[in-house]
């Protein structure tokens, strides 16, 4: 029994699973660097749930309700924390965080730097609606991957989403293969399905272990898609991704027109609303760059933060009374109260 559990202990931390959920409040948006808007960062919680690593099939479909999982008590913990211009500080030591779960003071066991492998789906939007500096985003993604993709360490899959979402390239560490997936895409046609789309690459990197992250390349708008916005949050959830938004609408204005900002429509501002909303609720961020050099900065600082995150790890008493039940998530930094620490709101407590 103890060899199990250690062993139990040792594939939790290492391959960093996670859940999460919950609404949280947007933080301050650090001080940006001169030229370069970023928008409003969102990050939540994470559980310990280890889940197979065995890649799954494209598309596949799984209809369970229940997070899959193993027994283990650790829930990592990935926290940012930046000073007031954006850089991102990794000099903090345990003993200068402070952890709350339910308001209630707990037990910090462990902090690193983040080494977890990373699984990342990018939902390229590829219809109609986005055709203007095509080729410019392509070359965007393909820096992008080059900057985060660990050799031997990290997986990719690239999905085009359209009037129909699909799998152009499933998982893998070469970058020549995501480079020639985006430069065969087809030519931009048909409504966004993008909703189906968070849905089927959230089922997709459930079935591997690491830490899950989807980037979203899109303005944003769903004209197409069968499932409804809480179905796409919930399968996010169970997935334990953090989703990153790269939102192409003023981008696409500024092409257009010129200006920074264009004449936002009701359906623009819903989208903008969702992509927000599906940041704050899985942890992620979105950016809203207007020219090819503020498109290529957001690609860079997805990546610069995904290699600067500390992990937290955090063992929580007793739990069989709490299965399936969201608990809160506060973490602060005692001694340097004036940072800007992003972190999950919360994880929910595996099911049998």
């Amino acid at each position: 029994m103890k060899l199990g559990i250690l062993i139990t202990f040792v594939c939790a931390f290492s391959l960093g699973a996670f859940a999460q959920s919950g609404r949280i409040k947007p933080v301050e948006t650090p001080t940006p660097r001169p030229g370069f808007r970023p928008t409003v960062v969102y990050v939540p919680t994470q559980t310990g749930n280890t889940l197979p690593t065995s890649l799954p099939a494209a598309n596949q479909k799984d209809d369970s309700d229940d997070v899959i999982t193993v027994e283990s008590a650790l829930v990592p913990i990935p926290v940012s924390v930046l000073e007031n211009d954006g850089r991102a500080v990794t000099t903090l030591k345990l003993s200068d965080f402070e952890l709350k779960i339910d308001g209630k003071t707990v037990e910090i066991s462990e902090l690193s730097l983040s080494e977890t492998p990373i699984r990342l789906a990018m939902l390229f939007d590829n219809s109609s609606s986005v055709t203007i500096a095509r080729e410019f985003e392509k070359d965007a993604a393909i820096k992008f991957f080059r900057r985060v993709l660990r050799p031997e360490k990290d997986l990719a899959a690239l999905y085009s989403v359209a009037t129909v979402v699909r799998l152009e390239q499933g998982f893998t560490g070469e970058i020549s293969a995501l480079t020639r997936a985006i430069e065969g895409f087809a030519l931009p046609v048909g409504a966004t399905a993008l909703l189906d789309g968070l849905i089927d690459s959230a089922v997709y990197l459930r079935e591997i272990a690491g830490r899950r992250i989807i980037v979203i390349v899109s303005d944003g708008d769903d004209t197409a898609s069968d499932n409804s916005f809480e179905s796409a949050i919930k399968e996010l959830q169970l997935a334990n991704a953090q989703v990153y938004v790269v939102k192409t609408t003023d981008f696409e204005n500024f092409k257009r027109t010129k200006s920074r900002r264009g004449n936002a429509n009701l359906r623009q501002l819903a989208a903008e609303r969702r992509m927000l909303e599906i940041a704050r609720q899985t942890g992620g961020a979105v950016y809203s760059p207007i020219d090819e050099r503020e498109l290529d900065e957001a690609f860079r600082q997805i990546s610069a933060e995904l290699s600067q995150q500390y992990i937290l790890s955090y063992y929580p008493e007793n739990e069989n009374d709490k299965r399936g039940e969201f608990r809160t998530i506060s973490l602060a930094v005692k001694s340097k109260p004036n940072l800007s620490v992003r972190t999950r709101n919360g994880y929910y407590v595996p099911k049998r």
